[in-house]
């Protein structure tokens, strides 16, 4: 079967039943809301909690922060350890992106 990194949003609510029947077919499936190390996923509240309200200075700035760079790293090797990528929509910029990393050969 399959190894497949599952791209989204944190809002989508038909996320969690994608990752489980993609398991229940017998695939393995990266859940970037519940990596396999066994950390939380990555929320950028965690990096400031009035991150909604960024410039793009600040924007820029968080993408500098420990775990932000953590999230980063963990997703992109997830994107390496997969065979393929599901787009789970609706979603917003940051899933599109991850789909179009995965695809760069």
């Amino acid at each position: 079967m399959a190894k497949i990194y599952v791209a989204s949003s944190w809002r989508n609510k038909y996320y969690p039943e994608v990752v489980t029947k993609l398991r229940e077919a017998g695939h393995e499936v990266y859940d970037f809301r519940n990596p396999p190390d066994g950390s939380k996923g990555f929320f950028w509240k965690d990096v400031d909690e009035n991150w909604e309200n960024w410039t793009v200075a600040d924007y820029r700035k968080g993408l500098k922060h420990p775990w932000s760079e953590f999230g980063f790293k963990r997703d992109i090797d997830a994107m390496t350890w997969a065979d393929t990528c599901v787009l789970v929509l609706p979603c917003g910029r940051s899933a599109h992106y991850e789909v179009g990393l995965f695809f760069i050969d």
